[in-house]
């Protein structure tokens, strides 16, 4: 344990609702839920305007609905919100190098690996001055923990929020934990919490006061020791530069069961290939294939098949895809699939053997289904999100969605209200501009085209920067 508050964490606060706030001036100061739009989607964000009236994380988009009738319900923009986090992790970077993101808006940074702090008050200094430029690089705003470990640190944030710093101060960790709720600690979900509480343990000191013997034989040896050891404020965890990605997976869920099965291949092979488009953007191969599959009644199952070699080859992934669903029975309908690729590697090892054999085998069990699927012309449905761990995927059969931005030849740039009955709502406003007026269009006006997000900052850097520029509002 270090003498000195020199680990930082930061989370971005309600980020990506936070993110539409900022990109919508119409949307700011109202409760703003991102997430899946269709009547299965979950909760991926809400606005602290919405968590007032119940709303939270992974809540499914029905319970959100009936809790906050009149919030925005927006699909998400994660290109918009990957520019916004390396703005974010490009400050971080120059503080340390030691940098260890958690997710698109989370991190750690060891400061004294950086010497960017060495004691209680350069820390909060560093503290504060990141909190300012993160407003003035992306208008948004994170909350900041110090201590001189991981797990205070990241507690010490979660005090913060929204918007604050909190640090704690070496040698008064006991203290704080003592009176918090045994739910604090990490590790400790509904189920432990649950289980502890039946013990007659519901705050940190309680643990510590039951002792690593009795923790172990409620809970297990490994969980036991280690609930005993956060309780005490023991945590040595070094900050971890890089944390490699284990996996590449995408996956959609359905709002109505597919029952079909020749479109239940369709899917995969249209996921497959989906999925070796991720794996090719981040330069890597991978030599296990997984599909998932979510039944009518809840059930996922999973099935995976290992190759040969590291693989970022379409046709493989789609084959290997194939075979797998060939295991697993969907007469009863399926609510989601999802396709996968683990094992990741830097290089490609082409297998022309194992690519043959696969070849073979795909072309007598899926060639049947894959032609019947073309002639009915399945396509598939277009994104409205995407998962993978924290992110949210819905699948729309809609041309424009909520919340994605559009661009209009006469009134400019602007973002999607709704649509339905072949008409689409349109408000135009940027996020440098005053709340704009809505308009409605037909959904196949040829003036009205998708769009790029914006900068948040207006002449912010950026991807968006160079594709949209800055036009106003457009309407008079």
């Amino acid at each position: 344990m270090r003498t000195a508050p020199t680990i930082l964490h930061l989370d971005m606060d309600a980020f990506y609702a936070s993110a539409e706030q900022a990109s919508k001036p119409s949307l700011r100061g109202k409760a703003v839920v991102v997430g899946g739009i269709g009547p299965r989607g979950v909760v991926a964000t809400a606005s602290y305007e919405a968590r007032v009236f119940g709303v939270h994380s992974a809540m499914p988009i029905g319970q959100a609905r009936r809790l906050a009738p009149n919030a925005a319900y927006l699909a998400p923009r994660f290109r918009l919100y990957r520019e916004v986090s390396e703005q974010v992790m490009g400050l971080l970077r120059e503080l340390s190098p030691l940098v260890e993101p958690l997710s698109l808006d989370e991190a750690f940074v060891d400061l004294e690996a950086g010497e960017a702090a060495w004691d209680a008050a350069s820390a909060r200094l560093v503290g504060e001055r990141l909190r300012d430029e993160i407003k003035t690089v992306t208008g948004l705003t994170g909350s900041v923990g110090l201590a001189a470990s991981k797990m205070l640190a990241k507690i010490a944030s979660e005090e913060a929020k929204p918007d604050g710093l909190v640090l704690i101060v070496p040698g008064t960790e006991r203290a704080m934990l003592g009176p918090m709720s045994v739910r604090t600690l990490p590790g400790v979900g509904p189920a432990t919490g649950d289980h502890l509480r039946r013990a007659g343990i519901t705050t940190v000191e309680e643990i510590a006061e039951a002792g690593e013997d009795e923790l172990v034989r409620l809970l297990g040896k490994s969980h036991g020791a280690s609930l005993y050891a956060m309780a005490l404020a023991h945590d040595d965890r070094p900050v971890v530069a890089e944390r490699d990605a284990k996996s590449v997976s995408v996956e959609d869920t359905y709002d109505v069961d597919i029952h079909d099965r020749v479109r239940v291949r369709t899917e995969v092979q249209r996921l497959a290939e989906r999925c070796v488009q991720r794996l090719r953007g981040a330069e890597r191969s991978g030599r296990t294939v997984v599909l998932k599959v979510r039944r009518y009644d809840f059930s996922t199952l999973t099935r995976s098949e290992t190759l040969r070699g590291p693989t970022d080859d379409p046709a493989v992934v789609r084959e290997a895809a194939a075979r797998l669903l060939e295991s697993v029975d969907t007469t009863g309908g399926v609510r989601l699939l999802g396709v996968g690729v683990t094992g990741l590697a830097d290089y490609t090892q082409e297998d022309l053997f194992a690519q043959a054999r696969a070849q073979a085998e795909a072309d007598a069990h899926v060639a049947e289904g894959e032609r019947e699927g073309e002639a009915e012309g399945a396509g598939g449905a277009d994104d409205a999100g995407q998962a993978a761990a924290e992110e949210v995927v819905e699948v729309a059969d809609r041309r424009w969605v909520a919340g994605h931005d559009v661009r209009h030849e006469e009134f400019g740039h602007g973002w999607v209200q709704g649509s339905g009955l072949g008409r689409v709502t349109v408000r135009f406003e940027t996020p440098y501009s005053e709340p704009g007026r809505v308009r409605t269009f037909r959904t196949d006006d040829p003036a009205l085209v998708p769009a790029e997000p914006l900068p948040l900052v207006e002449g912010g850097a950026g991807r968006f920067a160079a594709r949209e520029p800055d036009v106003g509002s457009g309407v008079v």
